[in-house]
C-alpha cells in the first residue's frame, strides 16, 4: 500500500541551522521517527537526494522535501514501525534502515570508566566496531571530542559529506556516539568536528584499528577473524621471572629487514632466521601507523592501528604467531611520549588542546618538532595506557619497549632556562610522567604479570626497574646506555691509546646490579654518519672484523640482557638505511669477502647458543654475588677479566683482550677448587675469521698466587679477541 505523508512535520528553524553547521549535539531527538500527538512524525536529513519514503511493512511513504536536504511527513500510526528507508539518489537507490531510530550503544557503566579515565579495554567502547544493535547489523562509531560543537560521520558510504550522519553527545562524557546500519569491515571514515570556533576539521579516529595504506589517511572498519595457534608459548611464557631468565634480542625493522614482504611474507622467513641464530626474542620497531616512512615509526598517528603498509591487522597477528610457534618473543617499541602535529590526526583534535597538554611551552617538544602528550589529564593517560594493553592483548605481544622515557621525566629536558617551569616541589621532575609510567606498568603488570616492560631510559633517574610499591616506576628492563656509550667510545680508540681510557670499560660494573639492564646495540647507533657496528672500530678489515667480535663475545659475557640491531650479526659494513635495509648480498657464497661476514654471524649463533646454556651468564644478573672481577686494572695490556656465576656457584671465566699484540703465558688468578679450565669459546677461531691462536690444551692452575686467588693459570691471548672458559 502507498500512501503520501500526512502534513510535514519540518524540522524547526532552530534545529535545522545546528544540522546545517554541524553544531547540533543530539539529532535523534530531531531526525528519525517520533510519536506525536496526530501519528507519528518522521524526519531524514539527505543532502543531494531526489527523494526518501519510508517502508513498513506493506506501507510505503514517500516524506516531502523541505528544502536543503531535509525531509518530512506525519503518518497516522499509533506507535512508530519498523521501518526501512528508501533514499533515491541520481542513478540510484538506497534501501538502509534509518540511523537515527536506535539507542545509544554504549551503556553509563562505560562511560562513568571514560570519565574516570580508567577504562582499561577502551579500544572495545570507541572507535568503530561492527556489531548487531537491535536486531540491526552495522557498526558504532564512537569518539572523545569534549570541546567539539558538533561531531558528524563522513566517508565513502556518504561520500565524505559528513551532513548526512551527525553523532550525538552522550553527556559530560565528552563522548559522541552513532549507530550506523548497513556499515561493516572494510569501510572507510573520518570524524568531520565543528571546533569551538565553528570551523570544521576532519579527522582520523584516533582509535582506529586498521587504516589506509599511507599517504592516504582515512581509518577503516575493522573486525578480527584471526584463530591463535600460540596456546603453548602463551601458557609458558611467565615461568620464569625476565631478571632471573636468559634474554637476547634481535632488533628489527620489519619494514626493512627485507623490504617489500608483507606480514604473511615476513612470517615465513623472520622466525627460522631468528631461531637459527639463538635468539630468546626479537624487538619490533615501532609499527603503530605513521605517515612518514623516514620517521622509522616514532612519530604515530595510529597508535591503535599496525601500520598498513605490510598488511592488515590480521596479519600482524599471524607474523606474531608464527615467531611465537618458533619459540620466539615478540617485545614492541612503544611510543607514549609525543605525537606528529599532522592536522588530520590528534593535535588540537577537537579545535582545542586534548591530547597535548595545555601550556605551549611543556606541548611542544623541542628535539622532534613534534607535541608531548599532557599526562596530567586523566582520559589522556587512559588512551596510553589503554593502548599499551591492547597491543599486548589484542596481538599476543610478550613486552613493549618504552621509547624516550627521558624525555618524559623531566620538565627541562632539552630545554633551556626560561623555557620551562618547576613542579611544585621547586624540581625539574614531570609528576605527571612519573604518575603516569607507575599506573602504566602497574596496571599492565596486574592484568599481564607474564608481560615485561623495558625503559629507554638514559639518565641516572632512580629506580626505574623498582617495583611501583616500593616507589620504582616499574619497569623490568633499563636499556644500558651508559654502558654502551661508554664501550663504544673505548673500541673507537686505537688500541695503543685504549690504555688512557680503560674505566670506560670498567665503570658499567660500579652500577650493573642498581637496576635491571639490558645492554642495547640498537638502530640508533648505527645511523646518522655514525657508521656501522664494524665500521667504528680503528685499524684494517681483519682488525676491526676481531675488534667487532672481541666486543661481542665481550657483551654477552657482561652482566644484563642484550639487543642487537639486525646487520649487525653479521657485521655489516654500512650505516643502516630504512630504504634498503641490512646487507643481504654480502652473505652471498659469490661475494668474495662472505665467509668475514658469515663467520660473525657463526659468532653470533654461538655466543647465542652458549647462552642459553650457560645459566652462570643470566641467572644472577641482579646479583652482585654472581659477578666477580679477576682483573679490572689490566688497562697497559687492554685486558678485562672477571667470572659469572650462577646459582650453584658455578663459574664462566670471560677474558677480553683488545690489544692486537699475541699475549703468551699470561697469568689469571682463578678459584682454587677447580682441578683445570677448558676454552669453551674463542672470537679468534678460524671459524670466526680469526687467527685461531688458542689454549687447546686443558689449564690446570699452579698454587702460584695471582689477583687475591691461591691458584692461578698460564694461558695465550690472542689478539683482539675474547675468551670463555669453564672448569671441569
Amino acid at each position: 500500500m502507498r500512501e503520501p505523508a500526512g502534513p510535514s512535520p519540518a524540522v524547526g528553524a532552530d534545529d535545522r541551522e545546528r544540522l546545517l553547521t554541524g553544531t547540533h549535539h543530539d539529532p535523534h531527538t530531531v531526525l528519525g521517527a517520533h510519536p506525536v500527538p496526530d501519528g507519528v512524525a518522521f524526519r531524514a536529513f539527505r543532502p543531494y537526494a531526489l527523494s526518501v519514503t519510508v517502508v513498513a511493512g506493506p506501507l510505503r511513504a514517500e516524506l516531502r522535501h523541505d528544502s536543503d536536504g531535509f525531509f518530512s511527513g506525519l503518518l497516522p500510526l499509533r506507535e512508530v514501525p519498523e521501518y526501512r528507508l528508501l533514499v533515491a539518489y541520481e542513478g540510484t537507490v538506497q534501501d538502509t534502515e534509518d540511523a537515527y531510530g536506535f539507542l545509544p550503544t554504549l551503556g553509563a557503566f562505560d562511560l562513568h570508566l571514560i570519565a574516570e579515565g580508567r577504562h582499561e579495554q577502551l579500544w572495545k567502547v570507541l572507535g568503530a566496531h561492527p556489531m548487531t544493535h537491535q536486531g540491526a547489523t552495522g557498526t558504532r562509531f564512537s569518539v572523545w571530542a569534549p570541546n567539539a560543537r558538533g561531531v558528524r560521520l563522513a566517508g565513502g558510504f556518504n561520500f565524505w559529506d559528513g551532513r548526512t550522519y551527525p553523532m550525538r553527545s552522550l553527556g559530560s562524557s565528552g563522548v559522541w556516539e552513532l549507530f550506523v546500519p548497513g556499515l561493516g569491515p572494510g569501510t572507510l571514515y573520518k570524524f568531520e568536528i565543528t571546533r569551538p570556533d565553528g570551523t570544521h576539521t576532519l579527522r582520523a579516529d584516533p582509535m582506529a584499528r586498521r587504516t589506509e595504506v599511507p599517504p592516504a589517511t582515512a581509518s577503516i572498519v575493522t573486525e578480527s577473524a584471526y584463530a591463535w595457534r600460540d596456546t603453548e608459548w602463551m601458557s609458558g611464557r611467565g615461568d620464569v621471572a625476565v631478571c632471573r631468565a636468559p634474554l637476547s634480542v634481535y632488533e628489527v625493522h620489519l619494514p626493512s629487514w627485507r623490504p617489500g614482504l608483507t606480514y604473511r611474507q615476513l612470517a615465513e622467513q623472520l622466525p627460522g632466521y631468528v631461531r637459527d641464530l639463538g635468539f630468546t626474542h626479537v624487538e619490533l620497531m615501532p609499527l603503530a601507523e605513521h605517515p612518514f616512512g623516514g620517521s622509522w615509526g616514532y612519530q604515530v598517528t595510529g597508535f591503535y592501528a599496525p601500520t598498513a603498509r605490510l598488511g592488515t591487522p590480521d596479519d600482524f597477528r599471524f607474523l606474531v604467531d608464527a615467531l611465537h610457534r618458533a619459540g620466539i618473543g615478540v617485545l614492541l617499541d612503544w611510543v607514549p611520549a609525543h605525537f606528529p602535529r599532522d592536522d588530520w590526526a590528534l593535535a588540537q583534535f577537537d579545535g582545542r588542546p586534548l591530547y597535548e597538554h595545555q601550556d605551549p611551552q611543556r606541548a611542544a617538544h623541542p628535539d622532534w618538532g613534534t607535541l608531548e602528550f599532557d599526562l596530567g589529564r586523566r582520559e589522556v593517560r587512559n588512551f596510553l595506557i589503554a593502548n599499551a594493553l591492547y597491543w599486548c592483548e589484542e596481538f599476543h605481544l610478550d613486552g613493549l619497549r618504552v621509547d624516550a622515557v627521558a624525555s618524559m621525566l623531566y620538565l627541562d629536558y632539552s630545554r633551556t632556562p626560561g623555557r620551562w617551569t618547576p613542579n611544585i616541589h621547586g624540581g625539574n621532575e614531570n609528576l605527571d610522567a612519573v604518575a603516569f609510567l607507575q599506573d602504566l606498568n602497574a596496571t599492565l603488570h596486574r592484568r599481564h604479570p607474564d608481560v615485561i616492560t623495558l625503559a629507554e631510559e638514559s639518565t641516572a633517574w632512580n629506580g626505574v626497574t623498582r617495583p611501583t610499591h616500593h616507589g620504582g616506576l616499574g619497569f623490568d628492563l633499563k636499556w644500558n646506555m651508559g654502558w654502551m656509550h661508554d664501550s663504544l667510545t673505548y673500541l673507537a680508540h686505537n688500541p695503543v691509546h685504549r690504555r688512557h681510557h680503560h674505566h670506560r670499560m670498567t665503570f658499567s660494573l660500579t652500577y650493573a646490579h642498581t637496576e635491571h639492564y639490558i645492554l642495547p646495540l640498537s638502530h640508533d647507533e648505527v645511523v646518522h654518519g655514525k657508521r656501522s657496528l664494524v665500521s667504528k672500530m680503528p685499524g684494517d678489515w681483519w682488525q676491526q672484523r676481531a675488534d667487532h667480535r672481541a666486543y661481542l663475545a665481550y657483551m654477552w659475557a657482561h652482566p644484563g640482557k642484550q639487543l642487537l640491531f639486525m646487520g649487525q650479526e653479521f657485521a655489516q659494513a654500512t650505516e643502516w638505511s630504512h630504504t634498503h635495509g641490512p646487507d643481504w648480498w654480502l652473505l652471498d657464497p659469490a661475494h668474495p669477502a662472505e665467509p668475514d661476514h658469515r663467520g660473525i654471524r657463526d659468532l653470533v649463533r654461538d655466543l647465542n647458543t652458549h647462552y642459553r646454556h650457560t645459566p652462570a651468564l643470566w641467572q644472577n644478573d641482579t646479583d652482585p654475588t654472581g659477578f666477580h672481577w679477576i682483573t679490572a686494572d689490566a688497562a697497559d695490556d687492554n685486558v678485562l677479566a672477571f667470572l659469572r656465576h650462577d646459582t650453584h656457584g658455578t663459574p664462566l671465566l670471560a677474558v677480553s683482550h683488545f690489544s692486537p699484540a699475541v699475549r703468551h703465558d699470561y697469568r689469571l688468578g682463578v678459584p682454587d677448587h677447580h682441578h683445570t679450565w677448558h676454552e669453551t669459546l674463542n672470537t679468534d677461531h678460524t671459524r670466526y675469521g680469526g687467527s685461531n691462536i688458542h689454549n687447546p690444551e686443558p689449564l690446570t692452575p699452579e698454587p702460584t698466587p695471582c689477583h687475591g686467588h691461591t691458584t692461578s693459570i698460564r694461558l695465550t691471548l690472542p689478539p683482539l679477541a675474547t675468551l670463555w672458559l669453564r672448569p671441569d
